[in-house]
């Protein structure tokens, strides 16, 4: 069972910055779930979250999600105070 929203802290990836130049870096708001902060940035900038989660739906592949350090899926629980951070991956060859 999900709790009502919380305030969480998100820092968002460079490239995520580069396709959404109206977006901050770090900003504040308010998710009960991962899920819910990627639908929260999609009102905010709408088609972030087809950048972030795909169709299955779930992170996509090249994004990794991190909740106070922890890899997230899509239902981990955010409380109050949470810092979640959004991270592009890095290949290369």
């Amino acid at each position: 069972m999900t709790s009502g929203p919380s305030t969480i802290d998100v820092r968002l990836p460079p490239l995520l910055l580069h396709m959404f130049p109206t977006a901050p870096s770090r900003l504040s708001l308010e998710a009960s779930d991962v899920a819910s902060m990627i639908d929260a940035l999609d009102q905010r900038w709408p088609g972030m979250a087809d950048c972030i989660r795909d169709s299955r739906p779930a992170i996509r592949r090249h994004i990794n999600v991190f909740v106070d350090g922890q890899r997230a899926k899509l239902e981990t629980p955010l409380r109050s105070g949470t810092d979640v951070f959004i991270l592009t991956a890095i290949s290369g060859g």
